[in-house]
């Protein structure tokens, strides 16, 4: 049995050798396997539970510290559009924005999404505004044969995101775009929408366990990635396994995007940040505490 206690030893242990810069040695970083495995000992598994949590706490606070370094200078220059799902955790928010800066990246803008966007009950009023906003757009910005949902998360990453990695200033279509889908109520007016961004990061929120919620993320996420540079799906570990990242991670769209589960660790917001390193050159992959391409991304 594998208790907390190694869990978060091994997460440690890969942590420190990315800071002490082991892995740099030979040419370009490879992920880390799925395959880490700690043995354990009867008096391990015997452990109190009060132990297993002190355990934890204190591996936590040390990788809350020693997270700066670890990802330092990664995000330098690049900008992250921060889309966040109705019942997002404001704390978990705030601390993946501090990560972002800590990184040496820039928060372009926050867009939260409205109820009624991913409500599979108002996919009618989602329907009819793409179908509008694809006649208005014209030309091949959006896949013509995108499906509902794919289709509005094409156009938010019209309005959000860009292919280009160094960002790119708003135009009047991708102005357009935001103030119709803000002025439907399907998303927050930013401040301050500042330039498309090359990377999104896409916080969940509220699990409502069902097909059709899973349906909406699933396209929205797909969406995305169709106008981004990369995209990063995140969520806490109660997401992972059978929780609602994990359940995106079984759809097709997984493959275009990358995910994380654990952003309410300090572990899981590192490789939040690692991830979104990645994805500026390489799409997919599934970290975080239940990430079947391992623990965090070293490439």
């Amino acid at each position: 049995m594998i208790t907390l206690r190694h869990h978060v030893l091994t997460i440690v242990a890969v942590f420190l050798a990315l800071a002490a810069g082991i892995v740099l040695g030979g040419g370009p970083l490879s992920d880390v396997g799925p395959g880490v495995v700690a043995t354990g000992t009867a008096t391990d598994e015997s452990a109190a539970p009060v132990e297993a949590q002190a355990g934890a706490a204190y591996n936590d606070a040390a990788l809350s510290a020693l997270a700066p370094t670890l990802v330092s200078g990664r995000l330098a220059e690049r900008s992250v559009a921060l889309v966040t799902v109705p019942g997002a955790d404001e704390q978990d928010v705030t601390a993946l924005t501090d990560a972002i800066s800590a990184a040496g990246g820039t928060v372009s803008a926050r867009y939260s999404l409205g109820d009624d966007l991913v409500d599979p009950g108002q996919k009618s009023l989602v329907d009819t505004l793409g179908s509008q906003l694809l006649t208005q757009q014209g030309g091949d910005a959006v896949a013509a044969d995108a499906s509902t949902y794919d289709r509005i998360g094409q156009l938010i990453g019209l309005a959000v995101a860009t292919k280009e990695v160094e960002g790119q200033d708003a135009t009047g279509r991708s102005r357009a775009v935001l103030d119709a889908v803000t002025g439907a109520g399907l998303m927050e007016q930013p401040a301050d929408p500042g330039r498309r961004a090359p990377l999104v990061l896409l916080v969940l929120g509220t699990d409502a366990a069902d097909e059709g919620a899973d349906a909406v993320l699933a396209g929205i996420a797909e969406g995305l990635a169709a106008q981004a540079t990369g995209v990063v799906v995140a969520g806490t570990v109660a997401d992972g396994g059978p929780g609602q990242l994990g359940r995106l991670r079984a759809d097709p769209a997984a493959a275009v995007v990358a995910s994380v589960d654990g952003i309410d660790t300090s572990a899981g917001r590192v490789a939040a940040i690692l991830a979104l390193q990645r994805s500026l050159t390489t799409p997919g992959g599934a970290f975080g505490a239940s990430g079947a391409d391992g623990t965090v991304p070293l490439g």
